[in-house]
């Protein structure tokens, strides 16, 4: 086995052991899923973990601004996992006006993303939520533990996080408060690519370039632009992203909206 492998196997070894501390920890966790890349690599391995049965629900956050490929992506992978989905939208907040059209795209995010997961909590009363995130997207998130609390409010205080010496993990939460479970964190994304391309796991072909471009990060429609590529296949992407000096989410105007756009919006709960 090359080192390369056995670097994928240890990523996917850790992952596995902090998706079944969560199960074994929390009374109710649920798994995030936005149909990307790395979430599709959250199934994968929640599927390993567990034998092929997936313990939790799977929730969509639908913001109503979804691409038509990822949602149809979205019916396709319900029926192949056979998972139980919640999807949630914020339709409150869209019946006040908020929107793309009409809102900046922070406030949007948070409205019609953290918003949306609150009330989605509140009505399941889920204590975990499992997520895709990792360090090296952007600064705010490497700032992330594997069990990351959030209180009542969502907020997240990154300045002062409990440690996690000898695999020592945060399983309690008080009234409205949870737990977000990170197995990803310690991935690149050069290891989500490699992981995809081993285990061959189904994902949206919007990843993969089209007339010149693909998309490299995807979320709501009017705030995902796709970068210049002809990347189209899972190797082409590798050695592109080799080279690139282009951030992952460049293409992701709520992150650009204002100055630390993301720390504010993660320090509220977005995901």
């Amino acid at each position: 086995m090359n080192s390369e492998m056995t670097h994928l196997d240890e990523l996917e070894s850790q992952s596995i052991y902090l998706m079944r501390e969560a199960f074994h920890g929390f009374n109710k966790p649920a798994m995030l899923w936005s149909m990307g890349k790395d979430s599709n690599v959250l199934l994968w391995l929640a599927k390993k973990a567990f034998c092929g049965h997936m313990p939790f629900p799977i929730v969509h956050i639908d913001t109503t601004y979804e691409f038509p490929e990822m949602l149809e992506f979205r019916i396709w992978a319900q029926k192949h996992y056979g998972f139980e989905l919640i999807v949630w939208t914020n339709f409150e907040a869209r019946e006040r006006g908020i929107g793309y059209e009409t809102t900046d795209p922070v406030t949007v995010t948070h409205e019609l993303k953290t918003v949306a997961l609150q009330q989605c909590l509140a009505a399941y009363n889920f204590d975990a939520l499992i997520t895709g995130i990792r360090r090296d997207e952007d600064s705010t998130r490497a700032k992330e533990r594997y069990f990351s609390p959030r209180n009542a409010e969502f907020e997240w205080d990154y300045k002062d996080q409990p440690p996690e010496f000898w695999n020592h993990f945060t399983t309690e939460s008080g009234p409205g408060e949870h737990v977000r479970v990170q197995p990803l964190l310690d991935w690149t994304e050069i290891d989500i690519w490699r992981y995809l391309d081993r285990e061959k796991v189904p994902l949206p072909g919007m990843y993969f370039s089209r007339k010149g471009q693909r998309y490299r990060s995807l979320g709501c429609m009017p705030v995902s632009k796709p970068v210049k590529s002809d990347a189209a296949t899972i190797d082409d992407i590798i050695e592109e992203l080799k080279v690139t000096r282009v951030s992952e989410r460049s293409g992701r105007a709520q992150d650009h909206h204002e100055r630390n756009a993301m720390q504010k919006l993660r320090a509220k709960g977005f995901m």
